[in-house]
């Protein structure tokens, strides 16, 4: 069973979830400060792209096995499983933006009523599709 979301939660995508915890000085002020701040919620989307990148050698988060479990708890955040009305919800975006795994994020922060903390300005271009965007 998937934990339900607080309201008025913040879901950051990988980069955002990332930079928060190494880096919050590279995220704009709104973006450090809703990660600081939060409610939190953090996918397992995320947990999927850093476990692919990492076993390509493209990002390096040193165990990414172990890295889910420290950003859940450095960012007390709340896990997000993907279910299908995430997935059917990815059928509904408009083709702005091309990769899977953000295109998971905006959907479920779509689906679930979450401000998407991001540091991709193309994401907010779904802005006026009903996404709230943090960046």
């Amino acid at each position: 069973m998937n934990p339900e979301p607080p309201a008025q939660s913040y879901l950051l995508d990988t980069h955002a979830a990332i930079w928060a915890l190494d880096r919050p000085e590279a995220l704009s002020i709104a973006a450090r400060t809703a990660a600081s701040t939060g409610p939190n919620v953090l996918s397992v989307v995320s947990y999927w792209e850093v476990m692919i990148k990492s076993m390509k050698g493209t990002l390096d988060v040193g165990d990414p096995r172990a890295w889910w479990f420290d950003a859940l708890e450095q960012l007390a955040a709340t896990p997000l499983f993907l279910r299908p009305e995430h997935i059917a919800a990815v059928h509904r975006l408009a083709p702005i933006h091309k990769d899977p795994f953000d295109r998971a994020l905006i959907a479920q922060a779509i689906v679930e009523g979450l401000a998407l903390v991001t540091t991709d300005g193309e994401i907010a271009r779904y802005a006026s599709k009903g996404l709230r965007v943090v960046g």
